[in-house]
Order: structure tokens, then C-alpha cells, then sequence
């Protein structure tokens, strides 16, 4: 029985394919269909067929390509060619390449069957070969072992037989993700434009390009395909290397590695600053003055310990100007109260840290003050005790009239309240909560996800998932191990 493997983009001539294959010749077996030049290759490792049918149009690298990179390594693999035109200069490079058939499409049955016959007699009069590569020796093997250590210039020439490299040098990119069912749709769409070897490592996906591209004409493209490519909600991070000559593209590795280190570490600074000044914003006027002192502090030292003072003050300007509108509205709509103070202009005046703490104390310290002010002494009493329900009844599922007959209001008085002394709903003020509270059991470690989602009132964990990404900007399994990592 042979195997034969169809790669065509048309999805009516891979069906019509399959169905001679399995119902007019039973001396052959259909082992797999592919739709571009980068599928294609990938199960040419894998399956290893005696027969493939090739279309020369395939998205990403041709057919005739495609061919070329694979002819050394399965010399006794028959190839047959199917193109919609009859073109004199590619049957003369099928001829070079040792193509069995050109059929111009669309093939009948009957070129199909006789094709087949042919084929057939070849294959029972080919001798066996006296050496075939090892299985250890495929692509995954290649990218996610092999080019991690120096090759002597006679390995790097036996590869580069092997896989048909059509260059010298090479880069390698990876990429970190949290779906990895992403990887092989990152490596089809690089395929589309360089030679690509792709393989999972150590959970990171490798590619390697065997081609002498640069890496400042690289990046740019990787990254604009990531974007097109992966979910905002999807977390990833990628790093790639210099190129580099053969027997030294263990360096490319390297410092793929490297980049990516340092590019993730800068993606974690960002999601931890956004995550505090999230709490921040929570928390200042609502929960004890310690707890919100803590946050704050932990903000800005890692602000100014990750970025230059000039950039670390501006980052700092803009939280002061958040909360500065959080607590009087200044900046969000016309308001009779002026801000407590322009913290633009003071922070950028600052020249030192030493300033920057004596400055940052006095501001924060004023800021708590006139937060405390505003989310206690100016509250009405019903909204008091609708809050004092809340915080007592979050785990459970409670709703604005429940709370409202507690507070001993009308709903929509109490809805009212809550729009215009806390600014915002009383299912977001109840979900905030909610989301709070998880993060605190989250950093306990005592419970899994999905316990810690009942446990805070969400029925669904799913559900829970979904709105803690929203709030927090990370998903609880990440949010998790980002707190231990910090720990």
C-alpha cells in the first residue's frame, strides 16, 4: 500500500483527489492533504508519503519551492505536478527536479488512474536506499536542538543539504504565548514570506529562518504579524536575534532568548504598574490609609527603578492627574472646584529623587486626605449602609433592590447615589468589590480558580475569568503567577 499525500488551495480538487484515492486505486492510500507550501513541508517530514501530488499555486512558499527544499532529504519520493497553465519554463524546472508528471488541470479520471499505473510500476522498481535520515533528524529536532549549540562547517553543510537551505546565514525569533495552538498559525504566515522552520521549546515557540534577512527589517514584520495574528487578550511576548553565519547561529538563539527575557520583564513591569494603579484608584479614599500607602509606594518605586527619571516622572504625573479627577472631577467635566494642585507642572520641575519623596509625600498625603473627605464625610447615610451591605452580602447573589431595602430607599434613589458620589453603577461598585476580594484570595494561594470565583459571589467561573481580565488586565492564572513571582 502506498501513501499519498494532496496539496492543493482549491478545496474541490482535494476532495475530487480523495475520492479516486479511495474508491479507484487500492494499491494507494490517501495520507493527507495540504493547502500551502508551509503545510505541505510540514507533513512531508512527518508522513513521509511515496506519492505527492503538488499544485505549483499554493499560498506561502510554491509548489515548485516546496519541491526543492525536500527533493535531498526523499530522494525516493515521487512528486507529481498539477498547475491550472501549461507553461514551457516550469516543465523545464520540473524536468531539473526530477518531477514525474506535469498534469494541467482540471486532470481527468482517467489521467488521474493512469497516472497512478505509472507511478506504481516506478515505485515496485525503485531499489531500497541504502541510508535514510534518522526520524531524530526532522524539523522539530533541526530548530529546537540542533541550532542551539555550534555545528562544525561540515554539520552546518549536511543540514543545509538536507533541508535545502538556499543560504548561508540565518535568524531565529521566538515567541512566548499563552495559546499554544497559535504557534503553527505564526509559522504558516511566515512562510508566506521566508523559509521557516518552526518547533515548540521548553513551551516557547521556535522559528528559524535559513535566510539572509536582518534583524532590523525582521522585527517590524514579526511584530505587525503578531498583531494580525494573536488576540489582544491573549498574552505573548517574542524576542529575536541577530543573523548569523551557519556553524553560529547558536547565537541567533541566544540572543532571541535574551530579547525576549528583557521584553517580557518590561511586559511585566507595565501589567504590575497598571494593576496597582488600578487598586490605586480603588482603594484611596476607601480603604485604610496604610493599605492605600503601600500600594501607592510600591507603584512609584518600581516606576523609578524601571525607567529613566524623566519618564518615571511622567508616568507619575499622570497618575496624580487620575486621581485628581477621580476624587473632584476636574479634568473629566465642568467642575466649581479647583484641583488641589497642577501636578504636571510641579513633578516635571522636580531634578532628583530626593525631591521626587519629599514632593511625593506631601501630594500623596493630600490626595488621601481629600479622598477620605469625599468617600466618607460627604456620603449620605442611606448609600453608607447600602455599602455596609454590600461589603457584608458581596459573596451572595444580591441585587440593587436587596440592597435598597436595607439602606431603606428606593432603588432607583439608591442607583442614583451611587452614580453620583462613588460614580459609577451599583453592579460595577459590587463586581469591584467582588474582584478585590479575589485578588486577595488569589495572593493567599489556598484556593484554585474556580474556588476562589464562588467564593466571591460569580456562579460562573468562566464568567469570573472574563470580568477579572477586564478589571484587573490579566487573566487569574496569570495574575496568580505574577504574584509569585513576586513573592
Amino acid at each position: 500500500m502506498y501513501r499519498v499525500l494532496i496539496v492543493d488551495d482549491e478545496e474541490p480538487v482535494l476532495e475530487s483527489y480523495e475520492f479516486l484515492l479511495k474508491n479507484s486505486t487500492p494499491d494507494f492510500v490517501l495520507a493527507g492533504k495540504a493547502s500551502t507550501g508551509f503545510e505541505a513541508m510540514k507533513q512531508i517530514h512527518e508522513l513521509k508519503p511515496d506519492v505527492v501530488f503538488m499544485d505549483i499555486n499554493i499560498p506561502g512558499i510554491d509548489g515548485m519551492q516546496v519541491i526543492s527544499n525536500v527533493r535531498l532529504q526523499f530522494p525516493g519520493m515521487i512528486f507529481i505536478l498539477s498547475t491550472a497553465y501549461e507553461r514551457f519554463d516550469l516543465a523545464q524546472k520540473a524536468i531539473t527536479l526530477g518531477i514525474f508528471a506535469y498534469l494541467i488541470k482540471p486532470v481527468s479520471k482517467k489521467t488521474f488512474l493512469e497516472t497512478l499505473a505509472s507511478v506504481q510500476t516506478a515505485l515496485e522498481e525503485r531499489p531500497v536506499p541504502a541510508h535514510q535520515e534518522s526520524s531524530a533528524l526532522t524539523e522539530r529536532h533541526f530548530a529546537g536542538e540542533v541550532i542551539w549549540n555550534r555545528m562544525s562547517e561540515a554539520e552546518w553543510h549536511h543540514y543545509k543539504s538536507v533541508y535545502s537551505f538556499g543560504s548561508d546565514k540565518g535568524i531565529v525569533c521566538l515567541i512566548e504565548l499563552e495559546d499554544e495552538s497559535l504557534y503553527s498559525t505564526i509559522a504558516e504566515k511566515i512562510s508566506f514570506r521566508h523559509r521557516c522552520l518552526y518547533t515548540i521549546r521548553l513551551g516557547q515557540g521556535v522559528f528559524f529562518i535559513p535566510e539572509d534577512v536582518s534583524r532590523e527589517s525582521f522585527v517590524p514584520y514579526i511584530k505587525q504579524l503578531i498583531r494580525e495574528t494573536i488576540p489582544a487578550s491573549v498574552y505573548h511576548v517574542y524576542g529575536v536575534g541577530e543573523s548569523h553565519a551557519s556553524r553560529e547561529i547558536f547565537l541567533s538563539c541566544n540572543e532571541a532568548l535574551e530579547d525576549l527575557r528583557k521584553r517580557k520583564n518590561r511586559c511585566d513591569v507595565q501589567l504590575r504598574e497598571r494593576m496597582r494603579i488600578i487598586q490605586l484608584r480603588r482603594k484611596i479614599g476607601m480603604s485604610p490609609k496604610n493599605e492605600v500607602t503601600d500600594v501607592y509606594n510600591s507603584l512609584w518605586e518600581e516606576i523609578f527603578s524601571s525607567y529613566d527619571f524623566v519618564l518615571a516622572k511622567a508616568k507619575m504625573a499622570s497618575v496624580f492627574m487620575f486621581l485628581i479627577d477621580d476624587s473632584i472631577g476636574a479634568y473629566s467635566r465642568h467642575s466649581d472646584e479647583a484641583p488641589p494642585f497642577y501636578a504636571v507642572e510641579e513633578i516635571m520641575r522636580i531634578g532628583n529623587i530626593d525631591e521626587w519623596k519629599k514632593w511625593s509625600d506631601a501630594a500623596f498625603g493630600k490626595m488621601l486626605e481629600i479622598c477620605s473627605l469625599r468617600y466618607s464625610g460627604k456620603f449620605p447615610l442611606p448609600l453608607v449602609n447600602a455599602m455596609e451591605y454590600v461589603h457584608e452580602h458581596y459573596a451572595e447573589p444580591i441585587q440593587l433592590h436587596s440592597a435598597a431595602e436595607a439602606a431603606k430607599v428606593s432603588s432607583t434613589y439608591l442607583s442614583r447615589l451611587f452614580s453620583e458620589y462613588i460614580q459609577c453603577t451599583f453592579i460595577d461598585y459590587v463586581t469591584s468589590l467582588r474582584i478585590e476580594e479575589a485578588e486577595k484570595l488569589i495572593r493567599e494561594a489556598r484556593m484554585n480558580i474556580k474556588e476562589v470565583a464562588f467564593a466571591v459571589g460569580f456562579q460562573d467561573a468562566n464568567y469570573f475569568s472574563k470580568i477579572f481580565r477586564k478589571i484587573t488586565g490579566l487573566p487569574p492564572s496569570l495574575y496568580a503567577a505574577e504574584k509569585r513571582g513576586n513573592e
